[in-house]
């Protein structure tokens, strides 16, 4: 039976999970992707129709296709078509069974695809094109063969159009709005690509005279240079000759190198064949050869008059993705290498020419190179972080042109960053140096953005937002935030914020640099998340005053008594007015509003003297007469913390004890035993007589609890771990441990804080801390610093060397572990 636990779906063997809404929209295309736990064979199962609870694929007499992964206890990828088997290669979609990992398969019309990573469609590890496909496959079951196999975050793709899978920020839009309504027309890359220049003279640099007619066709050179052998004469040389071939076979060829699709009629199949063979078009020439031996094979379906279909076997990710085309990307980069066929020196002031590249290889991914034509020069210059094209002169040239290759010279544009978007227009890759440099990598996303390079700044958002640090989320968010092509990124880095809003205010000033807008936008964002709405109008004042220090109401309130706020906040003094509203008083204690009431900075400001008195009256009456929109200062927020404040040691107000009472809900249980479990912890060693989790949230003294020595990146440690559970976090200002009953006292450990378990931030380090020198001892210790305010799920004490004990040092004896903070 196939259970569904939380998000997880669990099938047990020889069974398969059916849903409505695993189904691709188009019949024989589509891809699944899926996040997998197991230890081997993940199958899939695709059929025309859903299948039962019951059924297994052995058994299936209809058409379907099979895919499993990590088929002979996780050695190899499997295949099987109407139950028989077309393909068992090794070592390729191995299982994990220490974690969830994410797969995809797709199929479009036959050829089916696998891979693995969390962007679908990019990662393949394998491909299989099916001679007789099955195009009417369109229900997906999830099965397995000889274990339980736990699925989850299983989503049906369409191919097309190619919708990029990125965490949670999506850049499938074609239209945007910037803040002041306009439309912002973004670039689709569906619509756009290489089959754009298909026989078209734009950016043209070589013609065809085909016939007897002499019908001229324009080509490109660079293009059918790395797709085949083309035979130029010399780099002068721009016209093709070909008296013999009927343009219909002509344009045939080309269609299938700019697009990697053709068709053609059967009686033209040889002379297709023989014409690619001259050009050395190998993967047009095998397409031609097997459809004229299948032809050959049947007299049934020969027919002079009927459309043969020829595709290039790959998937299209992006029509302007070379990769996706009979065009070799390794040619393509010797030519740029050296300048063979180029027809376009770019420049960078004050640095000299940077390649001799090709137009339409710029233009294919570009649409402002493409589109601007007749140029010979064209200047770049910087302004507030923003490239902008200042005056063109004679863009590209359109049409025929052996006089003059055209030149671009680049003004203020960082040559290093550049170059690396050279690159990428060639191979569609960034190399391991920008990646690892985000300052390279916001000045790439700065010129993608500029000469509207889509993919590649889609792909800087998501590699900014991968490496992204606690202390760089501000100043990404202050230069990005006036792009409009930039917000998916900038509305994740706002949501950041809220979510944290405790540390970003109190760790640096950093924030007071953002724009109103931006600034209004956290302040107002749904997912705001505070320990106290006292930090609220604290941000607030020192945004307005633009301050480089920290400090609170009451050090505004000082400067005030010998200052106006009109001289203290400047030109954000009316930003400061619209921003107080959004503070939610009422949640303030009665003595804090009293004491505002009182001061100074509220007989200068009459917008807070209005805000504090209503508080103050609501918490009085009882009531307040506003309208709807307003009352949601009156509101609790959705995402506020609850306090659990340390009092003494072995004390009732911890986390681990409050979670013992189901968050208040019941008389208090051991955690760990009660029916509905509400966190978990383990240890470095396995579970023994020795090593028993529960014991640390007991409220019983055992004598002897430890977690045992195991090595992790060539280092031996010893570590308890707690997980609060996937819907809680801590803001951990606290926590409290208690020795066993044994002598081997810790000196040195760390205590650290994660959100995935596996990236480990010291909330505290402890070196040669003789606190603990008793059995039994309990000791509990602050957490200070910016760290306090970022809010973990994850908690761990880690030995960092041995204990006080030489027979086993590395065991970390604790009976007890208690934390403290805010909770959510």
């Amino acid at each position: 039976m196939v259970e569904k636990k939380d998000t997880f779906l669990t099938v047990p063997p020889f069974e398969c999970a059916w849903r409505e809404d695993l189904k691709f929209r188009e019949a024989g295309r589509g891809c699944v992707a899926f996040e997998a736990y197991a230890c081997n064979d993940v199958t899939l199962v695709f059929r025309q129709n859903v299948g039962s609870q019951g059924y297994h694929y052995k058994r299936d007499s209809s058409p379907h296709y099979t895919v499993i992964l990590g088929s002979h206890r996780n050695r190899r990828l499997r295949i099987e078509v109407n139950g028989k088997n077309v393909v068992d290669v090794a070592g390729i979609g191995l299982c994990c069974s220490s974690s969830f990992q994410s797969y995809w398969i797709s199929i479009y019309d036959g050829l089916i695809s696998v891979g693995n990573g969390n962007y679908p469609l990019q990662g393949v590890v394998f491909q299989w094109r099916d001679p007789n496909p099955n195009c009417g496959v369109q229900y997906i079951g999830l099965s397995s063969w000889d274990k339980h196999v736990k699925y989850r975050n299983v989503n049906v793709l369409s191919l097309t159009p190619h919708v990029p899978q990125w965490k949670h920020v999506s850049f499938g839009v074609s239209q945007v709005e910037d803040g002041e309504g306009e439309e912002i027309i973004m670039m689709d890359y569906e619509k756009w690509g290489l089959k754009n220049f298909l026989e078209s003279w734009e950016l043209s640099d070589m013609l065809f005279i085909v016939g007897s007619e002499e019908r001229p066709v324009p080509a490109h050179k660079a293009i059918l240079a790395a797709s085949g052998n083309f035979s130029f004469c010399s780099p002068s040389s721009f016209v093709v000759k070909l008296p013999m071939v009927s343009y219909g076979v002509l344009h045939a060829l080309l269609q299938y190198i700019y697009t990697g699709w053709t068709q053609i009629l059967q009686h033209q199949l040889g002379s297709l064949r023989a014409l690619s063979l001259q050009f050395e078009v190998m993967s047009l020439v095998k397409q031609c050869e097997e459809n004229m031996e299948r032809l050959k094979q049947d007299d049934k379906l020969t027919d002079p008059s009927k459309i043969v279909e020829l595709t290039y076997p790959c998937i299209q990710l992006h029509s302007s993705t070379l990769a996706s085309l009979p065009i070799s990307i390794e040619r393509l980069r010797q030519f740029k290498l050296t300048g063979q066929y180029s027809d376009v020196n770019i420049y960078i002031e004050n640095y000299g020419l940077v390649a001799r590249a090709h137009k339409i290889v710029l233009g294919l991914r570009s649409v402002p190179f493409a589109k601007v034509s007749q140029f010979h020069h064209i200047f770049i210059e910087e302004t507030t972080n923003i490239f902008r094209i200042s005056s063109f002169f004679q863009m590209f040239t359109n049409g025929m042109s052996e006089s003059m290759t055209s030149e671009l010279t680049l003004k203020d544009v960082p040559a290093e960053a550049f170059m690396a978007m050279l690159d990428f227009l060639y191979d569609g890759e960034l190399n391991d140096k920008i990646i690892d440099s985000g300052a390279l990598l916001l000045q790439l996303l700065l010129l993608a953005d500029q000469f509207g390079v889509t993919f590649l700044h889609q792909e800087c958002c998501k590699m900014l937002l991968d490496c992204l640090s606690e202390d760089s989320v501000c100043p990404l968010l202050q230069v990005i935030s006036s792009i409009p092509s930039c917000r998916p990124i900038r509305e994740t880095l706002e949501r950041r914020i809220s979510m944290n809003f405790d540390y970003y205010i109190s760790s640096s000033t950093d924030f007071v640099s953002l724009d109103e807008a931006t600034f209004i936008n956290i302040i107002k964002h749904p997912d705001l998340t505070v320990t106290s709405e006292e930090k609220v109008l604290n941000a607030i004042l020192m945004f307005g005053m633009r301050t480089k220090e920290l400090l609170g109401w009451e050090m505004v309130d000082e400067l005030l008594v010998n200052s106006k706020s009109e001289i203290l906040f400047g030109e954000r003094l009316q930003s400061v007015y619209d921003l107080l509203p959004f503070v939610r008083f009422p949640l303030l204690p009665y003595s804090l509003l009293e004491k505002l009431q009182k001061s100074n900075i509220t007989s200068h400001i009459p917008v807070l003297q209005d805000l504090v008195g209503e508080a103050i009256n609501f918490i009085q009456c009882g009531q307040a007469r506003l309208e709807n929109e307003e009352k949601v200062r009156f509101q609790h927020r959705h995402s506020s913390y609850r306090e659990l404040q340390y009092i003494c040691d072995g004390d009732n107000h911890g986390v681990l004890y409050f979670a013992g009472t189901s968050y208040g809900e019941h008389p208090w249980v051991n955690p760990l035993l009660a029916e509905r479990k509400t966190i978990t912890i383990t240890a470095s060693s396995p579970r023994s007589r020795y090593t028993d989790p529960k014991v640390l949230v007991s409220r019983t003294y055992q004598g002897t609890c430890y977690a045992g020595p195991r090595l992790e990146n060539g280092h031996i440690c010893s570590w308890w771990m707690v997980d609060l559970g996937q819907d809680h976090q801590l803001m951990c200002n606290y926590y409290t441990l208690r020795q066993d009953g044994s002598k081997a006292f810790p000196r040195s450990w760390n205590f650290q804080g994660s959100l995935d378990g596996k990236n480990w931030t010291n909330l505290r380090v402890h070196e040669n801390d003789g606190t603990v020198c008793k059995p039994g001892q309990f000791a509990s210790w602050s957490i200070t610093g910016p760290n306090a305010l970022l809010p973990f799920r994850y908690f761990r004490v880690v030995l960092t060397r041995p204990t006080v004990d030489a027979t086993n040092p590395w065991n970390f004896c604790l009976c007890y572990l208690e934390l403290y903070g805010y909770f959510h």
